[in-house]
């Protein structure tokens, strides 16, 4: 029998739909087809109940009411940013832990704010009928307008109100979707408890996406309201037991950000100049901050949650870069895009769609000519370190925000803007040695890819090296003060104008080749990509309807999967493990020290209690913290990384090899039990 291209694609497109593969929105999640293959039934009520116990970390990860007042459960490596804050050279509450005792205790995390997702909203018909037909630069600024017009009205009909919301224009599928997602917004987030360092993420970067694993990563934070713990009956009750193998469980997160939808054309860019430039200069970076780590215990102190984020960053994309490498995947993606071009020249209904690959393909050969401009002087490539880029962020903002409201750049709208203070205004520890040397490592490698001589690179150095210009501006800057943020953001301009902080007047310097180089990009690049994956979503829905799933968006969604180990190599992998595997494991020097209260606590919990597990889920980065449901929406686990293979994952999904790793419940409540004594939050639980 002979197919046509639809119906081919079709079928080659769905081989995977048995598999549990998608991050799918709480608007579309394909129930019955978890019905058919799991025999559970998902319905409105569970939906409903799991988004509303489900919370954002701003600050990119994912955590779940755990009580009623407000307590809710994340990742160890979520709160870290917090537990850094609050650490001074005589307390280093990464390394110890922290542990509230009471509700006084509880320590404010300046930077956090958490959200609740209430309500979707649909507004694809406002947003095309702004833009029309067009495609170009014209059009690209109607579609932003009109996105930031929805959002200042959604946010203007909760004014007045005592609880705070906010309103995030979200698009999916590229563009074939358009929504407005409506949040309840907590911006008083406070550290209830945190076990240390070497438990939470026990084995290091050795083990890092790897499993078997034994990391207690959890933490436990408050949301307030009006300096009074949050009013949050919408809670999730936990399941001591935990799931069984083979038991069907669903992950609700917020994943931040996937290209399964991408084109070739796409996904080769990401492979070349992407991930190949920014793999030789963290791997430089890498090693600088190894040797500044070297130096003494305290430097390695300050160094710890700057390396763990790199080295975690560069193992994500070492592993990306290879897929994209492997001829196998890309001749896949390569087949898949054939069909759908295929079946797009097929319909004549469809012709209009077709030009969208040669308009992908000629952006990003534009793209290419001004790639390293952009990378190094708009996005900030040049200007690495918290104090550099909290400079930048302080200057653009104050240029936008003299703006109308919907002619400014998306990240500086009025929705946008009180999460961006929040996070510019609190304080934070500087640590000048590590600012130096980021700085300067961004420097040169600032001057080795635009040259000596460029105009840009005389404009920031002038006749110095990059290492002088470094050392002297972090010297000098004074804009690790939290006093002197807030007078620059209140004073607007005229105060940056008037600043004599070398970091300011740095910002302020670049400033318009970098506004040039954003227009370039927006125009050149950015609106005929835009406009042209508008296109494929809207040819795909005709091809293969509105049954799929949407790249990921750091929005919530849900997957489902099963508790199942798999085959690695000649061996079998097994979904659990232990307590006892857990000090079998442990050798006394790092990564595999385990805390002294542990090795003492070892004789009172059982060695068989279960640990770590691994599931089928999908997921990506931001799902750090989501809470692993079973069937009836229970607690009965807490998600932190994936296996190895699932790195990939932002490009597809294996369903023989990709695996989600969490934390058994019984771990976290044997831990609170065992070995901390946390009885006044065990209390606050509701445990089944």
């Amino acid at each position: 029998m002979k197919y046509g291209p639809a119906l081919f694609l079709v079928l080659t497109l769905s081989s995977t739909a048995m598999a549990d593969e998608g991050m799918w929105t709480f608007d579309n999640f394909p129930s019955a087809t978890v019905r058919s293959r799991y025999g559970v039934n998902i319905d409105q009520k569970w939906l409903d109940r799991t988004r509303g116990a489900v919370v954002r970390l701003e600050g990119g990860c994912t955590g779940s009411f755990a009580s009623a007042d407000g307590l809710i459960l994340t990742n160890h490596h979520c709160a870290v940013d917090c537990l850094s804050r609050i650490s001074t050279k005589g307390r280093d509450a990464v390394t110890t832990g922290f542990s509230a005792r009471t509700r006084a205790e509880e320590e404010r995390c300046s930077a956090e704010q958490v959200s609740v997702l209430e309500r979707l909203e649909d507004v694809t018909g406002k947003v095309t009928e702004a833009v029309g037909a067009g495609i170009g630069p014209a059009a690209n600024e109607k579609r932003k307008a009109r996105l930031t017009q929805l959002e200042q009205a959604c946010e203007d009909s909760y004014r007045g109100r005592r609880d705070p919301h906010s309103c995030e224009a979200v698009t999916l599928y590229g563009g074939g979707q358009y929504f407005l997602y409506h949040y309840r917004r907590y911006s008083d987030v406070r550290l209830v408890f945190a076990p240390e360092a070497d438990v939470a993420f026990f084995g290091g970067d050795i083990d890092n996406f790897e499993f078997p694993r034994w990391n207690l990563d959890f933490s436990v934070l408050r949301a307030y309201d009006n300096g009074k713990p949050a009013r949050t009956p919408n809670f999730l009750h936990w399941r001591r037991a935990g799931p069984e193998p083979g038991e069907a469980v669903f992950v609700a997160g917020h994943p931040g950000s996937t290209e399964r939808l991408s084109t070739v054309a796409q996904l080769r860019f990401q492979r070349d100049p992407v991930l190949s430039h920014w793999l030789q200069r963290a791997s430089e970076l890498r090693g600088r901050m190894l040797q500044f780590s070297a130096g003494s215990e305290e430097q390695a102190r300050i160094a710890r949650e700057s390396l763990f984020g790199l080295e975690n960053s560069f193992k994500v994309r070492r592993n990306e870069n290879q897929l994209l490498l492997n001829e196998d995947f890309m001749a896949t993606r390569w087949q898949q895009e054939e069909q759908l071009r295929a079946a797009v020249a097929a319909d004549p209904g469809l012709q209009a769609y077709a030009q969208a690959w040669p308009d992908i393909e000629g952006a990003l050969a534009r793209y290419r000519a001004f790639y390293d401009r952009h990378n190094y002087i708009e996005d900030g490539g040049a200007f690495r370190g918290d104090l550099a880029g909290t400079a930048r962020a302080m200057v653009r903002a104050a240029m936008e925000r003299e703006k109308p409201n919907e002619q400014r750049q998306r990240e500086y709208t009025d929705a946008a803007l009180p999460k961006l203070r929040q996070q510019l205004l609190a304080p934070f520890p500087v640590y000048r040695d590590l600012e130096t040397l980021r700085l300067t490592a961004s420097l040169e490698k600032f001057v080795e890819f635009l040259g000596i001589d460029d105009p840009a690179v005389r404009l920031v150095l002038g006749r110095e090296s990059a290492a002088v210009v470094a050392a002297r501006m972090i010297r000098d800057t004074q804009i690790g003060d939290p006093d002197v943020r807030q007078r620059l953001w209140e004073g607007g301009r005229a105060a940056l104008e008037q600043s004599a902080d070398p970091l300011i007047a740095l910002a302020l310097r670049v400033e318009p080749e970098a506004q040039l180089l954003r227009k370039r990009y927006e125009d050149e690049v950015e609106a005929v990509v835009l406009a042209a994956q508008e296109r494929l979503a809207l040819a795909r829905f005709a091809v293969l309807g509105k049954g799929t799933y949407p790249d990921a968006t750091f929005t919530l969604r849900l997957s489902y999967g099963a508790v199942q180990g798999w085959r690695e190599g000649d061996r079998d992998v097994a979904p659990y493990t232990t307590f006892g595997g857990l000090f079998a494991r442990a050798t006394g020097q790092q990564p595999f020290v385990l805390p002294q209260r542990w090795i003492d606590a070892e004789r009172r919990v059982s060695p068989d209690t279960r640990f770590n597990l691994v599931t089928t889920n999908d997921i990506v980065g931001g799902n750090s913290g989501s809470p692993l449901l079973d069937a009836r929406g229970r607690l009965v686990g807490l998600v932190f990384d994936g296996n190895r293979h699932s790195i990939g994952g932002n490009y597809w999904f294996d369903p023989t090899l990709n695996r989600t790793v969490a934390v058994h419940p019984a771990a976290l409540l044997g831990a609170l039990s065992d070995v901390y004594d946390a009885r006044e939050l065990l209390r606050e639980l509701t445990v089944e």
